[in-house]
């Protein structure tokens, strides 16, 4: 019985993938484009009923054009995306379908749905093992197959009329917003457009997650051009911030003689200059990639992200002194942005001078504290704290790291050190203890798991 019950477990298991997101290959984070995606999104997401604080925008170095959510209040948007979007108003379009799941609670709902699919997955294998342990081996097969399919039939017409309801709900919250729907539907029209390149004639709609997209178009047309806000024109420098960001993203994650074909250097704009800059910086040509920068500071003398990317060259060309002054001025000048101060701190310990330890701690302390889910952050904050003598603090901020990455036994061993070696009952002191005893109860339940 040991090999049909692993089919089983194995069939089964194959029904989960369906609901899950491809699984992201890395996270980008970029104050610029961070700051962008919460403006564009803030009334949006008021719309929705939710708070602009608590959802948050993260993306995905993905090539494909995709947007989901998985789980709490974060939209996940790949950079392929923002590369085939046109404008700003059709990435505020995505958001808002997105933001719909979140406020209908798609996920969970999602999940529940699972469940009656998986238990018909699972009664036709059971019914398809009997057979063949009857001796009908090709009718069993073919009970397991069908059962299969009308399992992950069920579970599509379920995801469907999600996708159809979140469309509808994005409708209301850009209306409200005061958001013109006009990019939801331009961008539609962009996946119809690859639909049929592929050929519709090869797409069976009822074994899609989504509705195709011209269903979705001709559903939405008539409710979005009668919102009041369809003819709102769209905001001139959100639409400038698009441009910029949709540029350095090129320079950063396309290869840099496609940016160069893209920008090529007889494109004096700011954001040619831009993507270059990234694009040199990438394909190890340090000289340009200052000239590059240079040219966004005499543009924009005081623009922190102009002064953000010229530091960030200078600092991993291996000149973290000269990167010191316009990494200040980009922390100054977004008023500490968590990202950016953790650029400037990890500048200040790489110049290898105590005399900057202090104040790379002050500025990494206030880094984590605005953003404490940032790895780094937290490495260079103990590096800093080691290098000046403070051990129990550098414990401390390596069991933050630790338990964020989920190496919980790391993080219950500095934390139990800093534990031991800063004051009892102090903010620190008490911080260690929660990290101890929650990586403590977090280890537990992986050794329980492994015993089972």
């Amino acid at each position: 019985m040991k090999r049909p019950t692993a089919r089983l477990a194995a069939l089964a298991a194959a029904l989960l993938v369906w609901a899950q997101p491809v699984a992201a290959q890395s996270i980008l984070r970029d104050a610029e484009t961070e700051a962008m995606f919460h403006d564009m999104s803030a009334d949006i997401v008021k719309a929705a009923g939710l708070n602009p604080r608590d959802v948050q925008i993260v993306l995905i170095n993905d090539g494909s054009i995709n947007a989901f959510v998985a789980g709490g209040q974060i939209v996940y948007i790949h950079s392929g995306l923002i590369e085939a979007a046109s404008n700003a108003n059709e990435v505020q379009g995505v958001i808002a379908h997105e933001v719909g799941h979140i406020a209908d609670g798609h996920v969970l709902s999602g999940e529940a749905a699972m469940k009656p699919a998986m238990g018909m997955t699972i009664l036709s294998m059971v019914l398809g093992l009997a057979a063949m342990a009857a001796g009908s081996g090709d009718a069993g097969a073919g009970i397991m197959a069908m059962g299969q399919q009308a399992a992950m039939g069920k579970y599509l017409s379920f995801s469907r009329t999600q996708e159809s309801t979140a469309d509808a709900s994005a409708v209301r919250y850009l209306d409200t917003a005061g958001v013109s729907g006009r990019g939801m539907l331009t961008f539609f029209k962009k996946l119809a457009n690859q639909e049929y390149r592929y050929g519709t004639a090869n797409i069976d709609p009822f074994m899609q997650t989504h509705p195709l997209s011209g269903e979705r178009i001709a559903n939405l047309t008539a409710d979005i051009q009668k919102s009041k806000a369809y003819n709102a024109r769209p905001d001139p420098a959100l639409e400038e911030r698009f441009r910029r960001v949709k540029a350095k993203l090129l320079g950063y994650v396309a290869e840099p003689s496609r940016t160069l074909a893209e920008y090529p250097e007889t494109d004096q704009s700011l954001y040619a200059h831009y993507a270059r800059a990234y694009a040199y910086h990438k394909g190890g040509y340090p000289d340009k990639a200052d000239a590059e920068a240079a040219a966004l500071i005499v543009a924009q003398p005081h623009d922190p992200y102009f002064q953000e990317i010229q530091g960030q060259i200078l600092l991993e060309a291996g000149k973290p002194r000269l990167a010191l002054g316009p990494l200040r001025a980009a922390t100054e000048g977004s008023r500490s942005n968590p990202l950016i101060a953790t650029t400037y701190g990890h500048a200040l310990i790489a110049t290898e001078d105590k005399a900057n330890l202090p104040e790379a701690i002050r500025v990494l302390r206030i880094a984590t504290q605005r953003d404490d889910d940032n790895p780094w952050a937290w490495m260079q904050l103990g590096t800093a704290y080691e290098q000046s003598g403070d051990t129990a603090r550098a414990a401390l901020a390596t069991a933050e790291r630790a338990q964020m990455t989920g190496d919980q036994r790391t993080a219950v061993q500095s934390a139990r050190y800093a534990m031991a070696n800063i004051p009892a009952n102090t903010p620190d002191w008490i911080r260690a203890q929660d990290i101890a005893m929650t990586s403590g109860d977090a280890l537990a339940s992986d050794r329980k798991k492994k015993r089972r």
